[in-house]
């Protein structure tokens, strides 16, 4: 049985959505146990099914505005956050899932759950769409605004194992994001990482524009947290702004309303294409232990897809692939940490 603790009170909805969408995974998932970590009076209020769910009452929670993260990772030792950190730590759980402060979640990875051996920064990893191979491996989406290249080469590896592992590609294809394709663009850090990823035994098919974020000929697009955390923030806003200026336009007038009911169907599809929900956030990678990080705003079905992925890696035993992996490479050299 795969044990998976769930932060109840991190998000904006909780705990109702994390409740029922745990629920929803009992329910899709025969072997997993989940084990909600909150206020167990406001757990109990959404839970009606408590087959393979276990609380564990928590009295305080860690605010999704926190601006200190690292005085509440400290102090909040009674959060559900906290809490679920470290029994997984304690190898209590298998995995653990959190929709709290993204900053919290980075701030906890690093203190309580701590890097497995060897590596050097956990990187931020979420999946994103694609037209030509379905999903994308995308990071570091905000763990670390500043890398080194030999750093970046690790979370890539990573991420290869992840893709191999999770999305079923048997030699995963490594693109570095840059402001465009030819070896030599990009700053020094570009060059630096595009050396670094060549020399490495990665899959690495060179530069990758941002243009082509959802229309990669890679698998896994990778660069350092500040600039892809701006990418996919993008991404997302004009993928909102469009479905809006889509709907808008397709309720004007008579004959958009009698053409939006005939699409009905391929809207349907559309939306779900484009919708995080289906893929839940992501993993921070490199940790002793996975952990996943979702949307603040996630609802039910989030938190749902959250927790199958969760117990995929959990299955595919990926963090010891990742060690293995590791090991079979030549060390890092010294670095800061």
């Amino acid at each position: 049985m795969i044990k998976i603790a769930l932060d109840a009170m991190g998000g904006d909805f909780a705990p109702k959505e994390q409740v029922e969408g745990a629920m929803l995974a009992i329910k899709k998932i025969n072997d997993i146990e989940i084990t909600l970590y909150g206020r167990k009076e406001e757990i109990e209020k959404y839970l009606t099914n408590k087959e393979r769910i276990n609380i564990v009452d928590c009295k305080d929670v860690i605010p999704m505005g926190e601006h200190n993260p690292m005085h509440a990772i400290r102090t909040m030792t009674d959060s559900s956050m906290v809490k679920a950190f470290k029994a997984t730590a304690a190898k209590e759980h298998d995995c653990v899932l959190t929709c709290g402060p993204t900053q919290a979640v980075v701030v906890g990875a690093h203190i309580i759950i701590r890097r497995m051996e060897g590596f050097k920064r956990p990187a931020l990893a979420p999946i994103i769409p694609s037209l030509t191979t379905g999903q994308t491996v995308i990071l570091d989406c905000g763990a670390n605004l500043e890398v080194k290249p030999e750093q970046l080469v690790q979370q890539a590896q990573y991420a290869s194992v992840y893709a191999k592992e999770i999305l079923g590609r048997d030699n995963p294809r490594v693109g570095l994001m840059n402001i465009g394709t030819e070896e030599g663009k990009g700053r020094e850090f570009e060059n630096e990482c595009y050396k670094a990823l060549k020399e490495s035994s990665l899959n690495f098919i060179g530069n990758v524009e941002t243009k082509d974020i959802l229309e990669p000929p890679c698998d896994i697009l990778i660069s350092d947290g500040f600039t892809t955390n701006m990418v996919v923030k993008c991404m997302e806003g004009t993928a909102k702004s469009m479905g809006k200026m889509l709907k808008d336009n397709l309720n004007r007038g008579f004959f958009g309303k009698i053409g939006a009911l005939l699409s009905m169907k391929n809207l349907k599809r559309f939306k779900k294409q484009i919708n995080p929900d289906e893929v839940a956030g992501g993993m921070v990678f490199g940790l002793k232990v996975p952990l996943f990080k979702a949307h603040g705003s996630s609802e039910s079905y989030a938190v749902f897809s959250a927790l199958r992925t969760a117990s995929e890696v959990v299955r595919k035993d990926v963090n010891n692939k990742v060690q293995m992996a590791l090991k079979n490479e030549a060390p890092l050299k010294d670095s800061e940490e």
